[in-house]
């Protein structure tokens, strides 16, 4: 158990069925009435953002989410299955609990950090930079490199990100996927 004056970013708490980690808190003490906590609160399994106040010195159910390395293996249907790095166990997730940003850079045998809560992995997060093939975009212009212009390239994944004018089909490149943004050239 914790109370409100435990409140920090990051910290993980059991609310009404769910988990949710804390992103913001400001503690509020009014002229009028008993001071309170204000807060946003980030469900860990769905993303969904939610703004709730406390009352000072109210207790909550803290929860503490293990950090597992996790590989991904393979997908059946809208199941992705996650090999356990420790137990060697295959682990499925749904991909909704994955999220669809995340599943536009997955890729086979990709390394992962698995949320686990008692004992079991409950969320996925891949690696922000991820070095993946391009598999599609227009030719380069000869000339057109110095202006420092970019066309659009589908990768392996399927993912579309915005890269140089010279980069062509074959080629890989590290990409930081939070921000589908192109990073450097990783070789051939």
């Amino acid at each position: 158990m914790a109370s409100t004056a435990d409140f920090r970013n990051g910290l993980t708490m059991e609310l009404e069925g769910g988990l949710y980690t804390i992103t913001y808190f400001q503690h509020v003490k009014p002229g009028k009435g008993g001071a309170f906590v204000r807060t946003k609160l980030k469900n860990v399994l769905t993303g969904a953002v939610l703004e709730r106040t406390f009352r000072a010195g109210e207790k909550i159910d803290e929860v503490r989410l293990e950090r597992r390395a996790v590989q991904y293996s393979y997908t059946d249907g809208d199941l992705y299955y996650f090999m356990d790095q420790q137990t060697f166990e295959m682990i499925p997730l749904a991909r909704d609990v994955i999220g669809k940003d995340q599943l536009l850079y997955l890729k086979e045998n990709m390394e992962c950090e698995g949320l686990a809560h008692n004992d079991q992995i409950i969320s996925v997060e891949l690696p922000n930079f991820v070095e993946l093939k391009i598999v599609d975009t227009d030719p380069g212009v000869r000339g057109d490199t110095a202006t420092g212009g970019t066309k659009p390239a589908r990768l392996e994944t399927g993912a579309v990100v915005q890269v140089p004018l010279f980069l062509e089909i074959g080629e890989a490149i590290r990409v930081d996927r939070r921000e589908d943004k192109y990073l450097e050239r990783v070789g051939k």
